[in-house]
């Protein structure tokens, strides 16, 4: 290696610069947002946004059934999707400002997360919460937007989201608690959709809790012997060596309960559009199951790669519900 090749490239961010562990390497937040907005979104995981993506996605997913129950789809549909989108940028941010407030201690002693805006010193406690008020009180002129049973919805999803960081505290199983607050947004872009809430939703946001189990086992696996240092519990800790097995048993609930739901709200469809609605749980399977052959629980950035390939899984239901729309 020559001296040249020793020097850092100075047009990648380094940890000096306030960059987060794992965020993506070369992300728009540490290239191009101004320098003083930087911790404010790094603390929104605004360079990470593959949560971005998995709090969007069941959203989706409820629209796009919701809709095919109802065999139509019109503009405010349109724009019930990119409420959804908008809404779950904001409040996945106000969700990980409140949780890096609640673990700021926890978040210090753990390597990947020792880095983070609130246990590094670039944000205080102070501003942080004023910055998750601001990005809860956006997301609320957007809920305003939607029916009244949405807007319901909407705030009681508040629950969920407040218990989720304690979680880690009291059970083995806060990855349960992360479905639970994940999904809601399937149950809420049903309601946005249809008006009531109805058993095809509820099906939908128990494949959701399940496929939530899914991935944040593999990604808890990446901090299990930190974990097991500071006492914080996960099901990965819980599991160990029989966590391929567990996640057998979430892909097929995921599986089972994403066609019961299809098949509630799509049954009186023609026959086609059933088919083509069936494919997406069958797809994403296929998906799960890749995933499963290819982890290694005992190597971070396999489970990290596997954890950020759900974008992908969960898209997939998303493109066969929409095409069953149309046929």
């Amino acid at each position: 290696m020559t001296q040249r090749d020793e020097l850092p490239d100075p047009s990648v961010p380094s940890a000096a610069d306030g960059q987060v562990a794992d965020a993506y390497q070369g992300n728009w937040v540490d290239h191009w947002a101004p320098e003083w907005s930087r911790p404010y979104l790094r603390l929104s995981r605004a360079d990470r946004p593959i949560g971005t993506w998995l709090l969007l996605i069941p959203c989706w997913w409820g629209l796009l059934l919701a809709a095919g129950q109802s065999g139509r789809f019109g503009l405010y549909d349109l724009w019930i999707a990119l409420g959804c989108a908008i809404g779950s940028f904001l409040m996945r941010g106000a969700g990980c400002t409140w949780n890096d407030i609640t673990d700021r201690k926890f978040d210090a002693a753990v390597e990947r997360t020792k880095s983070r805006p609130i246990p590094s010193g670039q944000v205080s406690v102070r501003g942080a919460v004023i910055w998750m008020g601001l990005q809860a009180l956006i997301s609320l002129g957007i809920l305003l937007t939607f029916n009244p049973a949405a807007i319901a919805l909407g705030f009681l999803a508040v629950i969920p989201v407040l218990i989720y960081p304690f979680a880690k505290r009291f059970t083995w199983w806060p990855q349960a608690f992360l479905g639970i607050a994940f999904n809601w947004g399937a149950l809420l872009a049903w309601v946005a959709h249809r008006g009531q809430l109805e058993w095809p939703a509820v099906a939908l946001y128990l494949a959701g809790i399940s496929w939530t189990l899914f991935y944040d086992t593999i990604y808890a696996h990446q901090d299990k012997d930190d974990d097991a240092l500071i006492g914080v519990k996960s099901t990965a800790r819980l599991f160990g060596e029989k966590t391929r097995q567990w996640l057998m048993l979430f892909m097929i609930l995921t599986i089972v309960m994403m066609a019961l739901a299809v098949v509630q709200a799509m049954g009186a469809r023609n026959i086609l559009s059933l088919v083509l609605a069936l494919g997406a749980p069958w797809a994403m399977g296929w998906h799960l199951a890749w995933q499963m052959r290819v982890l290694d629980i005992n190597d971070p950035d396999n489970c990290l790669r596997l954890f950020r390939a759900n974008r992908n899984a969960g898209l997939i239901p998303v493109l066969f519900l929409a095409v069953s729309l149309f046929v």
